[in-house]
């Protein structure tokens, strides 16, 4: 039970801190948000907990797929919202964007062998 809530202590602590960052720099926050911090903790956990190296290793394999559909809303986020879209719209563009970037991934994965979904 300690370390589930020390997980969730240090977890919380970095998205806290990133978002205080980036009130006050927005190309450090940014930096600091693209780190792949998320999968960092998840494999550090794993390993804490015994987990086994292949668990390891396929965790930051699906990652580097997963990575990939998030891109396109990175890029369309910026666009929409500086041309003066609702902050609430461009977000859901945003997941629509993502949704179908993943499913196109998960297509194109297959095409290589990788099978992404279960």
């Amino acid at each position: 039970m300690a370390l589930l809530i020390t997980k969730f202590l240090v977890t919380s602590f970095i998205i806290v801190l990133v978002s205080e960052i980036v009130k006050r720099t927005e190309k450090i926050g940014a930096l600091i948000a693209a780190l792949p911090f998320v999968t960092i903790m998840v494999m550090i956990w794993l390993y804490i907990e015994n987990q086994s190296v292949e668990k390891i290793a396929n965790h930051a394999y699906y990652t580097l797929w997963f990575v990939v559909p998030t891109l396109p809303m990175f890029a369309q986020m910026p666009i929409m919202l500086r041309k003066g879209c609702n902050f609430w719209l461009t977000l859901g563009v945003g997941v629509i964007v993502t949704f179908i970037s993943f499913l196109i991934t998960v297509w194109i994965g297959k095409k290589f062998g990788v099978e992404l979904m279960p």
